[in-house]
């Protein structure tokens, strides 16, 4: 099979709007050359479209024209190493796409245990921060509903107890397998983390291993979140105010 075939036959299966490099097209090193000119061919019909240098994506369609692909589909060459995550999107633009602040970043952070990732995609500007525990597809999003706990008070443009209500919900709906991985992860986090991880689970009454959250917080220290008991009446028994 040519090359311009087999890449050509590798885009049939991929959907609108994903992102994709060499290596996903199955493009040997003895096939680059030839790879890239195809690519080039591509770009000019407008089949596919460059996010980047090495990076392309199908363009999705619309009447109001092409679409380009999500942040998160721009950054996965650097949230995952081959199938493997080892990162994810936190601070202002993970709020953003939870709903919790309007505010649109100027910066994206990307955590990771693994790497310092620093890059520029276009005009989105790329910061490293780094994660509390090795990240993996089975924890990152609880590690997400960590950094809103985390970051609850310095969260631009967002309302103190809607966020309150966001972040019951979303534990809510955790499985109790979920909610005790939240736990033991919470447990790497700082105090004030631990603090109001156990306000909220203890609101949604689960007990299992909340007194290890509760031994592993100063019970003389007051952590100042700027919510009452109207947002969550559990906070006097975590220290929060």
């Amino acid at each position: 099979m040519k090359v311009s075939e087999k890449i050509e036959s590798a885009l049939l299966k991929m959907l609108q709007g994903n992102t994709f490099n060499y290596k996903e097209l199955g493009i040997t090193p003895k096939e680059y050359v030839a790879a890239t000119k195809a690519i080039e061919r591509l770009i000019k019909k407008k089949v596919i479209e460059r996010a980047s240098t090495g990076l392309f994506y199908k363009p999705k369609k619309t009447v109001f024209g092409n679409l380009k692909p999500t942040e998160e589909e721009l950054l996965k060459p650097y949230l995952f190493e081959g199938n493997k995550r080892i990162a994810y999107i936190t601070g202002t633009a993970l709020f953003n796409r939870m709903g919790i602040t309007t505010q649109v970043p100027r910066n994206i952070k990307i955590a990771s245990r693994e790497k310092r990732i620093i890059t520029k995609i276009g005009n989105i500007q790329v910061r490293p921060v780094k994660s509390y525990t090795d990240v993996t597809d089975k924890n990152y999003y609880l590690l997400e509903l960590l950094d809103v706990i985390k970051d609850f008070k310095t969260i631009p443009d967002t309302d103190k107890t809607q966020t309150t209500r966001f972040l019951l919900n979303k534990i809510n709906q955790l499985s109790d397998k979920e909610k005790i991985t939240l736990i033991k992860i919470a447990l790497k986090y700082p105090p004030r983390v631990r603090a109001l991880t156990g306000a909220l689970l203890d609101k949604i009454k689960q007990n299992n291993q909340l007194q290890e959250l509760k031994n592993s917080i100063n019970p003389l220290t007051m952590y100042k979140f700027g919510i009452t008991t109207k947002e969550l009446s559990t906070i006097i028994d975590w220290n929060i105010c």
